[in-house]
């Protein structure tokens, strides 16, 4: 039977330890007893063991409440592991468990249980084996008695009470953390090289557009995977010519996180440094109209659609309302990202080469024209301007400034609202 899992922090703390819920329901009734009063007293004599299989020795602190009957275990913050469901009705005292992030550093397995209990034990067993320690607790009825608990104990065995559909698989060794690194979430980083094919852009001072901001983005590109944390496309990874709609639509096409497009500036001789563009305000409000048409195709299907026309024009009018309050937030969460990561590359790529006086601007380009992805049209250098040039045929400044580019995505990623969904 499969396990799922129960995430106690954001996905991308790839040092995170990870635990996995192992559940052994051990239960025993022997119907035929009964007390003084010549009542049933199969239900007081269970005795139910819940296993925590841990990947490394932790703190942890256990207790029984009340109103509603459960047992609660409070862990550090930490991945764990829980069989499936209970879907037969209860097995031993356990009617049912689920985990959760409880607060910050906090996580909880709960335990719901069919009567009040008391934990006899709670156990840390060393690791053995392949496995790592592991928490045991043994659970019994309030009303049951020392004696009663321990004949039940002594004759329990897995498989009674039809334990055998129940049984969750056994826990597996802890995974290396380049294997957990490898499985982990990785946001799409899109990589626009300008130009290409017979379009070679800015030339100057033997600095031709189209190559240089391909070998620029190949240094970055390899920088960024790197790491280890980003997927990575390219419009282009060789001297081919790409329509700049088709630019911006592959990046919508694969939902990038974000999207950047990578050219080599041209003025007069004495203008020097980085420039990073966005999508001007006024051009993102005119998209919003568009926007609402793509929000309904993608929360609405056609017959939905068809219904809504055929409606009163008052509650037609609500839901048109409603879609275009989803468009106008889809447009304001793009801008704030993008301005967002705007800052972010200004602020770092200033340390490894020169800027521009006021490098961040607004533009209508048209690869900028999107409201689905966070989108920079980033400048490197001037082909006008010697030094610049010079910089920009220098393997060791590609580098360094793609390396800064790098710091900058990190730092943009670890910003709260860069990690909310799309």
């Amino acid at each position: 039977m499969g396990s799922k899992t129960v995430r106690g922090s954001d996905i991308g703390r790839a040092a995170r330890g990870i635990i996995f819920c192992l559940v052994m329901l051990l239960g025993a009734q022997s119907g035929a007893m009964a007390n003084t009063h010549g009542e049933d007293v199969a239900s007081a004599v269970k005795r139910t063991r819940f296993v925590i299989a841990l990947e490394r020795q932790t703190t942890f602190q256990v207790s029984s409440l009340s109103h509603p009957n459960r047992v609660v275990v409070d862990l550090p913050d930490v991945v764990i592991g829980l069989p499936a469901p209970l879907k037969d009705g209860p097995v031993g005292l356990v009617k049912g468990f689920r985990g959760g992030l409880a607060a910050p550093g906090q996580m909880k397995v709960v335990i719901d249980v069919t009567q009040p209990v008391i934990i006899e034990q709670a156990t840390l067993e060393p690791a053995s084996g392949n496995f790592g320690p592991r928490l045991v607790l043994e659970i019994v009825p309030v009303a049951s008695t020392p004696k009663a608990n321990d004949k039940v104990f002594a004759n329990a065995r897995i498989g009674s009470a039809g334990l055998t559909s129940v049984q969750p698989p056994l826990p597996r060794p802890a995974a290396k953390p380049a294997e957990r690194r490898a499985k982990a979430f990785k946001p799409l980083i899109v990589l626009d090289p300008g130009h290409g094919g017979h379009d070679s852009g800015a030339q100057r001072n033997g600095v031709i557009e189209k190559n240089a901001v391909l070998a620029f983005s190949l240094v970055l590109r390899d920088q960024l995977k790197k790491t280890g944390r980003y997927q990575v496309l390219m419009t282009r990874d060789d001297d081919t010519f790409v329509p700049l709609d088709e630019r911006r639509e592959f990046a919508e096409k694969h939902r990038a996180a974000l999207f950047m497009a990578i050219h080599a500036d041209y003025a007069g001789s004495s203008a020097r440094g980085a420039t990073i563009y966005s999508l001007r305000d006024n051009r993102a409000r005119d998209l919003t109209r568009s926007a609402v048409g793509e929000v309904t195709r993608d929360l609405l299907t056609d017959t939905e659609i068809k219904a809504i026309k055929q409606t009163a024009a008052a509650d037609a009018s609500t839901i048109r309302g409603f879609l275009a309050d989803l468009a106008q937030r889809e447009v304001k969460s793009t801008t704030t990202r993008t301005n967002l990561l705007s800052r972010s590359v200004i602020e770092y790529m200033g340390d490894a080469t020169n800027m521009m006086s006021n490098p961040d601007r607004n533009a209508n380009y048209r690869v900028l024209q999107t409201v689905k992805v966070p989108a920079v049209l980033l400048e490197l250098a001037f082909v006008t301007n010697k030094r610049d040039a010079a910089n920009l045929k220098s393997l060791e400044w590609r580098r360094k400034v793609a390396g800064s580019i790098v710091e900058a995505i990190d730092s943009y990623f670890n910003h709260q609202v860069a990690r909310l969904p799309m």
